[in-house]
């Protein structure tokens, strides 16, 4: 890839909240160019991880792999890797088990990444957080484990103890998937969004004014942005939603649409 390439990806992700991310990623295949070795990325989320594939598809004799510490994990580290290297890829995962007392704390996914992110951590270096009942698995980058272990006290109200746990006895991610087929007034994403999460659309509006959907991993813009098929809506808290099929027009102008809600 030469200067002129560099600079027409660089501009097609420009303004977008992608930006950072493909400058990153665009510098580690350079990167790879040069040592004919491999780069990893911090974690990505999986518009991260599309713009990953789509840099080293532009990359000639680039090759990527994925890893987010377990089969199923949604935000992975991408390693970009040059085809002369014949080496194991290192992608320094590691996972902090932190415990507390469930019997008189419900501590949800926002307390925990409040306080890691308390301690000044860069949200790029946390994967995924798993919850259980008293406790939480922190998928995170090997350079700040040391770290999450010498600082991580407290989440909320709640006194936590950590210590190091084993990435291969995480089971594979399994999701439950609702099928769900409706109609709606248009392709609005208030509008679908409230069908495939059972409320009323003047309440999702408000969702999306709160920031707390988001488009393909991307903030919405508005409760009008029009939603197309193959798209996926994800709510804090709620799951995933994804638009499956656009089935066309009713005999009352409605749009039936077939969607798949992930929980």
């Amino acid at each position: 890839m030469n200067m002129a390439d560099r600079e027409k990806i660089l501009r097609f992700y420009k303004g977008t909240e992608g930006e950072e991310t493909a400058i990153r990623l665009v510098d580690n295949a350079e990167a790879v160019n040069k040592t004919r070795k491999f780069r990893t990325s911090d974690f990505l989320d999986p518009y991260g991880q599309e713009i990953a594939e789509t840099i080293a598809a532009n990359y000639d004799g680039i090759r990527i792999d994925f890893d987010g510490g377990y089969n199923g994990a949604e935000r992975q580290c991408a390693a970009l890797i040059h085809d002369d290297f014949m080496g194991k890829v290192s992608f320094d995962i590691k996972i902090i088990v932190a415990e507390w007392n469930e019997k008189f704390y419900h501590i949800v996914h926002r307390d925990i990444l409040g306080s890691l992110m308390g301690l000044g951590i860069d949200r790029r270096n946390l994967g995924d957080l798993l919850i259980n009942p008293g406790s939480v698995k922190i998928i995170c980058t090997g350079k700040i484990a040391d770290f999450i272990m010498n600082n991580l006290a407290t989440i909320g109200a709640a006194s936590v103890s950590c210590q190091y746990g084993t990435l291969a006895a995480i089971p594979p991610r399994e999701e439950r998937c609702k099928e769900i087929s409706v109609t709606v007034a248009s392709l609005r994403i208030d509008s679908i969004a409230a069908a495939g999460y059972g409320t009323s659309r003047s309440k999702m509006a408000a969702e999306i004014e709160a920031d707390k959907l988001k488009l393909n991993w991307q903030h919405i813009k508005t409760p009008s942005q029009l939603v197309k098929e193959g798209d996926i809506i994800s709510m804090r808290g709620r799951g995933r939603l994804e638009v499956s099929q656009v089935r066309g027009k009713t005999k009352k102008g409605r749009t039936g649409l077939f969607l798949k809600r992930y929980i």
